[in-house]
């Protein structure tokens, strides 16, 4: 998986390798809008899911080293520009609630558009978020 942060403040190029490996190229001196939260399409749904996984799996790294404060805040963003839109009612309280409610509503999108995601992204990055 590899896309621009939609979200981030400067020029973001963010990648999944295998392993996963997450890596993301930052470019400090180049100013990013960022964008508004995602409006789920027919011609979206896989870089949702791309944006969702690596989002994921930075998140998990945070959660590990006890950084729970700034966890709740991208939690509360996560919410805001991805879940809400895919149909979430609530902000998750972990990375394990966010899959659980990810997955529930990734589904109904693909159902709603008639499209299917490829799961070799959530099938390559699920077992970094349990260890």
């Amino acid at each position: 998986m590899q896309q621009w942060d939609p979200l981030s403040r400067e020029w973001c190029w963010m990648a999944i390798l295998p392993g996963p490996v997450k890596v993301d190229l930052i470019f400090a001196d180049e100013p990013h809008q960022p964008g508004k939260p995602w409006q789920p399409n027919g011609g979206n749904l896989s870089a949702i899911d791309g944006h969702f996984w690596d989002w994921m799996l930075w998140l998990r790294g945070k959660e590990r080293r006890g950084r729970g404060s700034q966890a709740e805040d991208e939690l509360r963003k996560l919410f805001e520009h991805l879940l809400e839109p895919l149909g979430a009612e609530a902000v998750p309280e972990s990375v394990g609630e966010a899959v659980v409610s990810y997955r529930q509503l990734r589904g109904q999108a693909e159902q709603r558009h008639g499209q299917t995601v490829s799961r070799a992204l959530e099938r390559a990055v699920a077992p970094a978020l349990r260890a």
